[in-house]
Formats: structure tokens, sequence, C-alpha cells
């Protein structure tokens, strides 16, 4: 689907009032984007695990305005407290997807959310929140036209979700989601995520990740500023190359269910995205002397048990490990035992992979 696809339309009546509420949850990628041009377009395809317990839950409460306003009138309630710190954010994304959604500026909105995980926690909230929010306004727009299909709903609601964040587009749907174009995937797009079209074996299905929160702080530097930084870096193109091709080697792996392989691409992924950091002008490291340490003792374990566990990292210093089911009991026991005193306040959140969004 092309851009001008996604190009809303302005009724013929409108809505007296009500609200829509939805659950997103958060995303961890495997294969990394690191890199981006405008309109949140992304240097390189991504693939990531939808997760299932780290979620946003988004009402918006809507109400006609007698004649359009010139900019978005809206509310934000974080908690059943406004902050009003969302506003800048969610002003920009309203004003993005003004085209897409024409009759936006015909309401006013009441947006309330809420996190199920640890305000500050280290835990990206950007894309739970701009995928949950970005359904409740495509659900107005159902309203509006019902005759919209469910396959539509659900590719523009990842469309709609990218101009808020970028990794959103991913969090609409599960198990696995690509978003960016890769030749070699049918389907694939810039504009929007997709399902993981190739066979998924059953142990990915059902895969667990631990977030251990080393660090709760704001980090040194955003993630918008390190995508920016990425326009000029001497690396970028092998970079970008490096992760299509991690990409097309995921293929047979997440097909067949081969562990050790998958390991040693995720963890590549993970050490190549700071690596970029760390070499970008300004150069800056996310990661903390404790993240060091949890990586030490996961290889350590790995080696000793022969354990099928491996990590990812985010942009930040916080640690996900990823692990089947199967073990689930006998890793979460030594993460209790071994890794939590590397976590601020001993703190460590379990989740596992997700279906996706539902509304509420």
């Amino acid at each position: 689907m092309k851009e001008n696809d996604f190009k809303g339309k302005l009724p013929a009546h409108k809505l007296p009032g009500g609200v829509y509420k939805w659950k997103a949850p958060s995303n961890i990628a495997l294969v990394k984007y690191w890199g981006k041009r405008p309109p949140q377009i992304p240097a390189n395809p991504s693939i990531s695990l939808t997760l299932d317990h780290c979620a946003t839950r988004t009402e918006l409460h809507y109400e006609p305005l007698e004649s359009a306003s010139e900019d978005c009138q809206f509310e934000i309630f974080l908690d059943g407290v406004a902050n009003d710190s969302f506003r800048p954010k969610i002003a920009t994304f309203l004003e993005r997807i003004a085209p897409y959604l024409p009759f936006t500026r015909h309401y006013k909105y009441r947006i309330e959310t809420s996190n199920s995980f640890p305000h500050s926690s280290g835990i990206a909230s950007s894309a739970s929140g701009m995928a949950a929010l970005s359904l409740c306004f495509l659900s107005l727009e159902r309203e509006l036209f019902p005759e919209m299909d469910e396959s539509y709903f659900l590719r523009k609601a990842s469309f709609l979700s990218r101009l808020g964040s970028g990794s959103a587009s991913r969090s609409t749907e599960g198990p696995l989601m690509q978003w960016g174009y890769h030749k070699e995937v049918a389907g694939s797009s810039d504009l929007y995520a997709i399902k993981y079209p190739f066979p998924i074996h059953e142990i990915f299905r059902n895969f667990h990740d631990t977030i251990l929160l080393v660090d709760k702080g704001s980090k040194q530097v955003s993630s918008t500023v390190g995508h920016q930084l990425m326009h000029d870096h001497p690396f970028a193109e092998n970079r970008f190359l490096q992760a299509e091709r991690n990409l097309e080697k995921l293929q047979p792996v997440l097909a067949d269910g081969d562990l050790e392989r998958f390991i040693a691409i995720v963890e590549s992924e993970a050490l190549a995205l700071h690596a970029m950091m760390m070499t970008s002008s300004p150069y800056f490291m996310l990661m903390k002397p404790n993240t060091l340490e949890i990586l030490n003792k996961i290889w350590a374990y790995r080696q000793e048990t022969r354990r099928p566990v491996c990590f990812t990292l985010d942009a930040g210093a916080n640690v996900h490990l990823l692990y089947p089911d199967h073990i689930a009991g006998e890793v979460q026991q030594w993460i209790k035992s071994e890794l939590a005193d590397f976590c601020e306040n001993g703190q460590y959140i379990h989740d596992r992979v997700g279906a996706g969004a539902t509304s509420i």
C-alpha cells in the first residue's frame, strides 16, 4: 500500500461523543533499526517480538466541536493526573496524522493513559503508548466509516503509530513483526509493519523476556538524537547492510527453532546497535557497568549450563534476557539469585511473547 491509500476524508456527519479504549504492548527488536529519515522512515528493516505484560492502556474521550479548530484540542492525563510534559509529542503526532484523519479537528479530546510497568522503569513507553492512541483514533474513524475492513484497519493503525514513534508500528500485532522494506519479504514496507510472513517455530511463540532494570534514569542521549547521528556515521552503510543480511539469516532460524544460531544473530545485533552509538560523532555510551556485568554473567551461565539464554539491548542500559518456556523456572530462579543484584533496587520484569493490541 502507498501513502495515498491512507489519506482520509471528512464524513457527512459527526458523532455525539464517546470513548474508545485500547491496550497495546511494547516490543523488543531482534534485528535493530538505527537511523531514519523524515517522516519516520527507517534506514533498514527490523524484526521484533511483541511483548505481553509491558503494555499501555489508553482511553480516548471525544466530544464534537461546533466548528473545526485550528489546532487539535486535547488534554492528557497519566494515571489520572494532568501531564503537560507529553503535550509537545502528542501535538506533533496529531499534526502528522491530520491528513490521514481529517476529522480530528472537529472534536476535542481527553486522553487518559497508564502503563502496566513502573514509570521511569527504563522501558520506553512510546511504542506501546503511540500504538494504543493510534488505535483509539482509528476506532473513531471506523465508526464514522463502518465499511472499513479489519485488514485495512490494522495496516493503517501501524501506519499512524509510526508517525508517533517508529517502533510503535510494530506494537499493533504479534507475535513477530517486521517494519521496513526488504526485497526478499513480500509485502514489507517502510510505511507500516507487517506480521512476520514466514514460518515461526513453536518455541518462539512462547518465548520469555525478562527485562533487567539496570538504570531507570534519563538517557544521556535521546533515541531521536541517536538516530540523527547515523546520517554522517562512517559505518552507517555497512550497518544497514548487516541488518538486512541478519534479517535474511533469521528466516530459517525462526522456522527451524535453531536456538544456537538465534542467539548468535540476536546478540550480535544488540552489540552492533551500541557500537554505532560509541562510534558516532559525537560518540556516547548508554550501557552502564552493571550492563556489562550482566552480559558476562549470561555468557558464563550459558557456557556452564548449555542453557539457551541470550540477551538483547534497546537504546539504553537495561538488558532483555530471552529464553524458551521449557527452562523458564530454572532461569527465573537464576535471575533472582545471580542477576537481581546488578539491577537498580533489585528490580526486573518478567514478560513473554504476546499477540498484540486489544480493544478493552
